[in-house]
């Protein structure tokens, strides 16, 4: 059966560019802020492993949480 979770996430190096009073070369300013998602998954380990695939921290995304939301 399909849930529903909630992933806030954020890019860290967008967050960093904007410390340094630079911005990041790809990706919008309002990445320094998290943003959510709705990801629909069987169990919320699968909501975990779509999130890491969709937001690679390779490419300096950070997720913050994931919850399951009401159904």
């Amino acid at each position: 059966m399909t849930k529903k979770y909630e992933a806030a996430v954020f890019n860290e190096d967008v967050l960093n560019a904007l410390k340094e009073g630079e911005h990041h070369k790809n990706l919008d300013d309002n990445w320094a802020d998290t943003h959510y998602f709705d990801i629909e998954a069987s169990s919320i380990d699968e909501a975990w492993e779509i999130a890491n695939r969709k937001w690679r921290a390779g490419h300096g995304f950070v997720i913050k949480a994931i919850e399951e939301t009401a159904p």
